[in-house]
């Protein structure tokens, strides 16, 4: 072996070696955060169900969230978006409170019933975790981008139980239309990793049962195709109606702590003056319930109109499951008229509306498959196509930069 050999194939085993070890840490740091967060979560939605009357506090818990983040959270209200801008363009790292404030008000808002999710403080707690190490071993940009993308991969892949999605979902998300390799080995196995992690503490993520898959045939594909098109619009208008709703609020409300104050009184008040609980928290049960049974077809619209209200007032938490929730019972809805079994295009569904939204159609592939076997792959592949390209240029994360333009226009 000649001397250039040589000298190529050691920096390669210490380009391993060293994304191998940075992933490991990361993973282990917000695998654990992820357990503890989840942990939490389940403790707070049992205690609001088996204690209705906490809906009475949602306006109090978000003036507090609202003013908690007011007094000592300004420089990490962007959540997710600081983020991917840090990536887009390195300038100071993430602040270590991001952690702890998102958790905590995250478990606050679910504790008293805001309709809000769980991926967004995963992928705060991970990349505020991750860039704690840029100071610690003196990173350079490059390095640093692809630590606090190994940190976002472990978030979601721990928080979910999806380590696949988790790594393809970190390149994916940054720019629509475009990935970035190069952090492709430290996204896999910090994914891989911080999956295991979470298991290792004890976390156990809900099973989704779909019972068998039907073979293709030319109207199911063509049926995916067509729901795809309402799961992309249904997505769009999700992000839109967000978007809308947080500009309106901080044009005409301009105390931060309100905002949210406001917002849990319309939810509080809904739930309780029509019993409307079905649209608040998580809505595990309404999920499975989807790839069960004929569910309401307003479902998909009750929680989506709840969660636009409570993240576009300013609860904290996040948008990935609400979209689960809202594909799942679109999906349900559009079964019959589709003539497609229920638990197929809930499955569908429940991932197809986020790829939309999140401009995430390959992440959302790997999930399904995750979640409910392979044989859904082509379906669910077919389906986040075709939800993305209808989706339009807006998407849930601002930050997001326009790798590929769609042809599709806002």
């Amino acid at each position: 072996m000649n001397p250039r050999s040589r000298f190529v194939n050691a920096a390669l085993l210490s380009h391993l070696l060293k994304w191998t070890v940075l992933a490991i840490v990361v993973a282990v740091l917000a695998g654990s955060a992820s357990a503890f967060f989840l942990f939490a979560l389940d403790w707070a939605t049992r205690t609001r169900e088996a204690n209705r009357w906490l809906l009475w506090g949602l306006p109090f818990a978000g003036f507090a969230v609202g003013w908690v983040y007011l007094k000592v959270g300004r420089q990490v209200e962007a959540g997710n978006n600081l983020l991917i801008d840090e990536i887009h363009d390195p300038k100071r790292v993430v602040p270590l409170r991001m952690a702890p404030l998102v958790l905590l008000s995250t478990v606050i808002s679910h504790l008293f019933g805001a309709s809000v999710g769980r991926e967004g403080t995963a992928v705060q707690m991970g990349g505020a975790l991750a860039d704690q190490l840029t100071q610690l071993f003196k990173l350079k940009h490059e390095d640093r981008r692809l630590v606090l993308m190994a940190g976002i991969s472990a978030g979601f892949a721990s928080v979910f139980g999806t380590p696949l999605a988790g790594a393809v979902f970190a390149l994916e998300v940054l720019a629509t239309g475009r990935m970035r390799y190069e952090a492709l080995l430290s996204c896999v196995m910090a994914a891989v990793v911080a999956d295991q992690v979470g298991l290792w503490w004890g976390v156990q993520h809900t099973a989704y049962v779909i019972g068998s898959v039907p073979h293709m045939t030319p109207w199911l594909l063509l049926a995916m195709g067509l729901a795809g098109v309402a799961f992309g619009l249904t997505g769009r208008t999700f992000a839109v109606g967000t978007h809308a709703l947080s500009g309106w609020m901080k044009q005409r409300v301009a105390y931060a702590p309100l905002r949210p104050m406001l917002g849990g009184v319309v939810v509080a008040g809904a739930v309780l003056l029509f019993g409307l609980d079905r649209y608040i928290g998580l809505g595990i049960p309404v999920m499975q319930e989807a790839f069960t049974q004929p569910l309401p077809a307003t479902d998909f619209l009750g929680k989506m109109a709840f969660t636009i209200v409570s993240l576009g007032t300013g609860f904290k938490g996040g948008e990935v499951t609400p979209l689960f929730y809202i594909g799942a019972t679109l999906g349900n809805a559009l079964a019959p008229l589709l003539q497609v079994p229920f638990a197929l295009l809930a499955a569908v569904g429940f991932v197809a509306v986020f790829a939309g939204a999140a401009n995430t159609p390959l992440a959302s592939t790997l999930m399904a498959m995750e979640l409910f076997g392979a044989e859904v792959g082509v379906f669910a592949a077919l389906a986040c196509t075709t939800s993305y390209w209808c989706s339009g240029a807006t998407g849930i994360y601002r930050a997001q930069h326009t790798g590929h333009v769609k042809p599709s226009k806002n």
